[in-house]
């Protein structure tokens, strides 16, 4: 199964560089709206089976010309919504980095807790678990491989990249994900593979849903698939 994690368009919270959160009612700017009809032409030709995407408003406007497009009904999934951010929500990054926690979200975010929110591992942990049980899901209903979209927020693919890559929760800092970028990842059955992270260009290619060629004395998995050798706060002001 192949998730393309993509990160709702640009924002009137992230222009105006506050902590927009759970804030019901925060739009795409202009941008952001020219952001989600250009999405149709970017993954034009392929076969996305399905969309879901976070409650937020901002990701609904992000993923309607898409679904129009292919004739799908986005399903939404709280699990990828945005991180509760307490207290912290609505105010200014500028504000935000004077806060002692704000040292903690950046070098140990695992062990961040929000006032009056939640915290950084439980957003992870939601957020994988919502995508596993998607790509379970899909794959039962189209018996074997399909390519979905799951519209959310840059701190939730923050979090499933670095769970993907196998790193620590503590090193997702050093992904990005900018407003409309494009991640994607393969589950298989031996382990996750990360074929982009924060694509922001033209188009991606079909060729993201091939199959790796065999290698000389390279085993394949069950599924008969050879794997490739190797396989927010932090700026996101989402």
């Amino acid at each position: 199964m192949t998730v393309i994690l993509l990160r709702h368009g640009r924002s009137t919270s992230n222009t105006a560089h506050t902590l927009a959160g759970r804030t019901e009612g925060v739009d795409l700017d202009d941008k952001g709206e020219e952001q989600a009809q250009a999405l149709v032409a970017r993954i034009a030709g392929l076969p996305i089976r399905a969309i879901v995407r976070s409650p937020l408003l901002r990701c609904r406007r992000t993923v309607e010309p898409l679904a129009a497009a292919l004739g799908l009904d986005p399903m939404v999934d709280e699990r990828i919504s945005e991180v509760d951010y307490g207290s912290w929500t609505g105010r200014k990054i500028g504000d935000l980095v004077k806060e002692p926690l704000w040292a903690v979200v950046q070098q140990q975010p695992s062990a961040a807790v929000f006032p009056g929110g939640e915290g950084l591992a439980h957003v992870q942990s939601r957020a994988v678990a919502a995508v596993r049980e998607h790509d379970r899901r899909l794959a039962e209903l189209h018996e074997g491989d399909a390519l979905w979209v799951a519209c959310t927020h840059g701190d939730v693919i923050k979090s499933v990249v670095a769970d993907a890559l196998g790193a620590h929760l503590d090193t997702f800092q050093r992904i990005s994900a900018d407003p409309a970028s494009m991640s994607v990842i393969r589950y298989t059955a031996l382990r996750p593979f990360v074929i982009h992270v924060n694509h922001t260009g033209d188009a991606l290619t079909a060729g993201l849903l091939a199959k790796p060629p065999k290698a000389d004395g390279e085993a394949a998995n069950k599924d008969g698939e050879v794997p490739p050798d190797d396989a927010v706060v932090g700026g996101s002001t989402d």
